[in-house]
């Protein structure tokens, strides 16, 4: 019994691959809808345990502290060792900031204090116009 050739089986090189595209696309579209979705939070450059100090800059950089408490100090002029609140600190970074753009923004944060505090601060300096914040730490003890 020998195959005419009509009923002849395909060869794998004519394999319809229009549906595996169709699929393809579906799967492209619901990740570039979800993609934005789960990407939530601060744009934060964590430094690595052997880093090279930053460069020295004309401009001093704003440093904001937050301590064991949760306490907000602004390290600039008169203020430099008062507490402030958050809506006030954001406020005076914010001026700061409208002033001398593209200021540096760091921050010193006790060890002890809770994660949420600092980034709730650092979502705050963002909103204040800070274009980045860093944050400072000391090389480790040997």
């Amino acid at each position: 019994m020998s195959l005419s050739p009509r009923t002849r089986k395909k060869p794998m090189s004519e394999i319809n691959v229009v549906p595996y595209i169709d699929v393809m696309l579906v799967l492209l579209v619901i990740f570039m809808v979800t993609a934005p979705m789960l990407t939530q939070g601060v744009n934060v450059e964590l430094p690595e345990t052997s880093s090279e100090p930053l460069p020295q800059s004309d401009r001093e950089p704003l440093i904001v502290s937050v301590d064991t408490n949760g306490a907000y100090y602004l390290e600039v002029g008169d203020e430099r060792g008062k507490p402030m609140a958050l809506s006030d600190l954001t406020s005076q970074v914010g001026k700061i900031l409208q002033q001398a753009p593209g200021t540096e923004v760091y921050v010193r944060g006790d060890q002890q204090v809770r994660y949420g505090v600092v980034m709730n601060l650092m979502a705050s300096l963002q909103q204040a116009g800070a274009a980045s914040v860093g944050l400072i730490t000391e090389p480790p003890r040997e």
